[in-house]
């Protein structure tokens, strides 16, 4: 079985890419962030995923590697994609989303990183009424893109996956899902 993570950063159109993807692949879709939130709330330790940050960080550090550990047991039977960020653009600089506890724990085959022109991802934030986002400037998103495929390279190297980065662009939809629905089926 094969255990695949997917990022992209806010607008590159990454949920909307791997939803239409899962119809043509047998993958089973995993949400990191969801899956930390079932454990937590398991635990008694919150009532719903925004309680989640407010945790101490040690033990947003444990449940982490539990839903790591959940994570991996599932992909012994199933072929799973882990939908997760690549890092996180804070106040205090760029976070990993996945701390070196999560990579040893997962030890995934592929990264995968959707990526947009940043004007592309500019309109498409600006355009999404479901989400509040911050405003970024081009570069800043560029920059944010640029780290991820930093950092996946260096996740890459402690875990000795591969990594493939796929274009989302605008108007190309079904493009990119072919794309991404033949890296899955390699």
């Amino acid at each position: 079985m094969k255990l695949v993570v997917l990022t992209g950063i806010p607008g590159s159109g990454s949920t909307t890419l791997l939803g239409r993807a899962l119809d043509e692949v047998d993958y089973v879709h995993l949400n990191y962030g969801d899956i930390m939130t079932e454990i937590a709330i398991k635990d008694g330790l919150v009532e719903d995923r925004d309680a989640l940050r407010k945790l101490p960080a040690e033990t947003q550090k444990d449940i982490q590697a539990k839903a790591a550990k959940e994570i991996k047991a599932r992909s012994e039977n199933d072929n799973i994609i882990v939908d997760t960020h690549c890092t996180i653009n804070t106040p205090a600089g760029f976070l990993p989303g996945l701390p070196i506890w999560v990579l040893e724990e997962l030890q995934p085959d592929l990264f995968i990183l959707i990526e947009a022109d940043p004007d592309e991802i500019i309109y498409r934030r600006l355009n999404d009424d479901t989400r509040e986002r911050d405003l970024q400037k081009a570069n800043e998103i560029q920059l944010h893109q640029e780290m991820n495929r930093a950092t996946s390279m260096a996740y890459a190297t402690l875990t000795g996956a591969t990594v493939k980065i796929l274009n989302n662009h605008d108007n190309q939809l079904d493009v990119s899902v072919a794309k991404l629905v033949d890296v899955l089926n390699l």
